[in-house]
């Protein structure tokens, strides 16, 4: 198609397509988060010891963050070397199949040991579904956003999860509401997973009616793609890499030690209803919705790297006071935390759909943006609940949250090493 008479993404249809994308993919993964906190473990492997199912459940929750690398620099290659929206369509595909299925899996008790196993693969495949779809939705929102938006453009592909963990929960806290613990355990959990069918029908509706942005329209007409966009990132781009994933590692850290863990901790050892925290969990993830679009603009007046550093920061600050809060006893104090914390996540989470992909270059910039936010996946967020079970069996919840101080910390400093990048043009 000739560049000068390309068709256009209105605004509209630009905010639609990358906030459906990521609201159906971080709802399948956090449905599963939800279900490894609940009832993965019983299901999957009611042969261990309650702390060793936990520990096994979450390290089947870690394996997706593993894969989601190696989907970054799949999908990235696609998506640097045909376009954009093809490449978003398939991950989208490939994500909820992998959701749905794991929604018709039968237990350990049906078929053994196959049952884990085959867990252990469709995670695999959530994970190389998502490696691809957030970088992606990210490009689709920033390389079509006017001069001195790209912060409040890619805040919609952010605004994604949190609308994606509210109906994950909202879901599930139908599901448990409905039914007895008994048929919740046996087949209710298994519900959200086969919704997902139904949303990503929806999602993929919407992407088929896009087309490319122009920013990488130019780049196919002057026919600037690099053969193989990873060797060529790892070649000249490894900087920007390192420090885009240690940037990523605070604000994954904090959402799943807020949510995953902390699910499983108040119903585990602060006798709290499942119900009751995820309701809490539903009201506290509308303050990270409002924080979204507010830290957006605010970096796009200021810069990414103060709104960055003043929100992980306040994050760090709030490690000290998890303890406090979450053993008080008091619902309303446990919700005032859980909210904090969801905000603090929405600060530091909204800058990152534009500053990863302006720290890499247009020919580079899916397989770029995707590993470096892949890779502080693995980082961040697939050791979160691991380490923290582990640091609650050594000692205390303090040190769950100075864990989440430290990692706060770190990505303070890896965002200080990055120009910021306000201003920066997309060019190759």
């Amino acid at each position: 198609m000739d560049v000068n008479h390309q068709a256009v993404n209105s605004t509209s249809r630009i905010a639609l397509a990358s906030f459906i994308g990521t609201a159906i993919e971080f709802y399948d993964f956090y449905i599963y988060a939800t279900a490894a906190a609940l009832v993965i473990g019983p299901v999957f492997f009611p042969d261990s010891s309650p702390s060793a199912q936990a520990l096994q459940s979450f390290a089947t929750f870690g394996i997706a963050f593993i894969a989601r690398p190696i989907g970054a620099m799949l999908f990235g290659h696609f998506g640097d070397r045909i376009g954009r929206k093809s490449t978003l369509v398939f991950s989208l595909i490939l994500m909820g199949l992998a959701t749905t299925l794991i929604g018709l899996l039968p237990g350990h008790s049906s078929i053994g040991f196959w049952a884990p196993l085959l867990l252990c693969i469709l995670r695999l495949a959530q994970g190389l579904g998502l490696g691809g779809e957030w970088g992606g939705a990210a490009l689709l929102a920033t390389e079509n956003a006017p001069k001195g938006k790209r912060a409040l453009f890619g805040m919609f592909p952010q605004l994604g999860p949190s609308i994606g963990f509210l109906m994950s929960n909202a879901v599930f806290l139908i599901v448990t509401l409905s039914l007895s613990n008994e048929q919740f355990l046996e087949w209710g959990w298994r519900i959200p997973f086969i919704l997902s069918a139904v949303l990503v029908i929806i999602g993929l509706y919407i992407r088929l009616k896009l087309v490319e942005s122009p920013i990488f329209a130019k780049t196919l007409s002057a026919k600037k793609q690099v053969k193989m966009p990873v060797i060529n990132l790892f070649k000249y781009h490894w900087q920007a890499v390192i420090l885009g994933s240690f940037s990523m590692v605070g604000c994954y850290t904090l959402f799943y030690i807020t949510t995953a863990f902390l699910l499983q901790y108040g119903t585990k050892y602060l006798a709290i209803a499942k119900d009751s925290f995820l309701s809490f969990l539903c009201i506290a993830i509308v303050f990270m919705a409002i924080a979204t679009p507010i830290s957006a603009l605010l970096s796009d007046k200021y810069g990414r790297k103060p709104v960055l550093i003043i929100g992980l920061l306040c994050t760090a600050i709030s490690g000290t006071l998890m303890t406090m809060f979450m053993t008080s006893g008091s619902d309303l104090l446990i919700l005032s935390f859980l909210s904090l914390e969801l905000f603090l996540m929405g600060i530091i989470f909204a800058p990152m759909g534009a500053l990863l992909p302006e720290i890499f270059p247009t020919n580079v910039r899916y397989t770029g943006s995707s590993v470096a936010y892949s890779v502080g996946g693995i980082l961040g967020a697939s050791l979160a609940p691991i380490i923290a079970n582990y640091l609650v069996a050594q000692g205390s919840l303090v040190w769950v949250g100075y864990y989440v101080s430290v990692t706060s910390l770190i990505s303070v400093i890896a965002i200080a090493l990055i120009k910021e990048t306000k201003d920066s043009q997309f060019a190759n």
